[in-house]
């Protein structure tokens, strides 16, 4: 046979295959989108089978990823592989398969153009190998552009509308609430670690020294981790909890109940207006009586903070208002005391109430009406943490408990008697048991 009559074979040309959805929906049928999409390359590839067209075994399969980025796996994958010189032709059935980007596509067609790999649409046939091809591809993709970002202005829409209906249009949970067919439901248990981070800021004006406390008490988010400065400041700033919906800085009424009252937000927020070092300053000030309002002779008198200076140091006293304004009683107990000799008797008898069998019974026994399924452990690990926890509290959280638990402090000649809140111990063994709950869960 001479060399002219010899039938001239087409150069074996690779084909891969690139398909892509944008969602998930679907994509666990049993024939789906990708599927649909790979059947009509591959039967496009086999018509071309006279000009050497060899369709790979190889799946480049993005499902529920957007055309609008080319951060996707298998699209880097079909790229490596390129630039590895194993690919000839891309088949895709729509080209807004590939990108939806006019920018992006044009960076993948400078990848073709430089390994030498033509570009084919089954639905939009072209050769990008000729201007024209090039120009019908750039008129398609500004189109298919187009149509994506009238998507997106159409969502956007959308999702401004609903917000300004105060509807919940997703994103991250905040903490206080669930979600429920769609909508916002206030979890009890949430909302009322929420509101006690509302009122101790609104008591104490420091995020600093209520993260400290609360890091102490291993209070968690809703995330499980621990609350710290940032997260106080950005949920006593979250219109959310006053029931209300935020779109591009302005509140509307929200579907969900409220967890803070306007009262509560305006004194929080009255706080936040003034600066960080008045704040310091005031809270300062303030938790230098543990005892201010609390502390009484035996004859009745009020007994108030005072303070002498010698030198470079202050020496803080209760004094009896009698001794204050000259006035004779008649009474034989002391008329001024050391402020830190009383604070820490004070201090010392909460501990050893607190930390009594009487009280632990006590508690089960309410805690137990309300909650049968209720473990004693829990309770008894929680009190036995008191101690602990008051240590790692700074003056001004510590003054709120005071004022919590102690009713009245008399002195007299037989020395001092504290009078303790019941519903002040009953609150704090409660908080401390809902910590060692949660504890206790994790």
């Amino acid at each position: 046979m001479s060399m002219s009559s010899m039938t001239t074979m087409p150069r074996r040309l690779r084909c891969a295959i690139y398909t892509r959805k944008s969602s998930e929906e679907g994509l666990d049928m049993e024939f789906n989108s990708l599927d649909a999409q790979r059947e009509a390359c591959e039967a496009y590839a086999t018509s071309q089978k006279a000009e050497g067209w060899v369709a790979l075994r190889d799946h480049y399969d993005d499902g529920g990823f957007s055309g609008g980025t080319l951060d996707r796996p298998a699209l880097k994958l079909l790229i490596s592989d390129i630039e590895a010189g194993l690919i000839d032709v891309i088949v895709v059935y729509k080209i807004d398969r590939l990108s939806r980007s006019l920018m992006d596509f044009a960076r993948l067609v400078e990848v073709f153009d430089r390994n030498n790999v033509t570009f084919v649409s089954v639905t939009q046939s072209f050769n990008t190998t000729t201007s024209m091809g090039r120009l019908t591809l750039n008129i398609l993709l500004s189109f298919a552009q187009f149509e994506r970002e009238v998507i997106g202005e159409r969502i956007r829409d959308k999702f401004a509308a609903s917000r300004k209906r105060g509807m919940w249009m997703g994103g991250f949970v905040p903490m206080g609430y669930d979600v429920k067919d769609r909508k916002l439901v206030v979890n009890e248990a949430e909302a009322a670690t929420v509101r006690m981070i509302f009122d101790r800021f609104a008591a104490l004006g420091s995020a600093s020294t209520l993260a400290r406390a609360l890091q102490a008490e291993d209070a968690r988010n809703k995330r499980g981790k621990r609350i710290d400065k940032g997260f106080i400041y950005k949920l006593i700033g979250s219109r959310v909890y006053l029931g209300e919906a935020v779109h591009k800085g302005t509140s509307y009424p929200g579907e969900h109940d409220a967890i803070a009252t306007q009262d509560l937000w305006d004194r929080v927020h009255a706080l936040l207006k003034q600066s960080p070092h008045d704040r310091r300053a005031k809270n300062r000030n303030s938790s230098e009586a543990l005892l201010k309002g609390l502390i009484f002779t035996d004859t009745g008198t009020a007994m108030t903070p005072t303070y002498t200076r010698k030198g470079e140091r202050l020496y803080h006293y209760y004094t009896s208002m009698d001794l204050i304004r000259n006035r004779e009683t008649g009474g034989t107990g002391p008329m001024r005391l050391a402020a830190a000799m009383v604070d820490g008797a004070v201090i010392a008898e909460m501990r050893r109430i607190i930390g009594s069998p009487e009280i632990a019974a006590r508690v089960m026994d309410a805690q137990r009406r309300e909650d049968v399924s209720t473990d004693e452990r829990v309770i008894v690990a929680a009190l036995q943490r008191f101690n602990d926890l008051w240590d790692a509290l700074y003056p001004a959280e510590q003054a709120r408990i005071v004022r919590l638990l102690v009713d009245r402090v008399t002195v007299g000649p037989a020395g001092m008697a504290v009078d303790l809140r019941n519903n002040g111990i009953a609150t704090l063994v409660r908080d401390l048991a809902a910590n060692a709950h949660l504890e206790a869960a994790e």
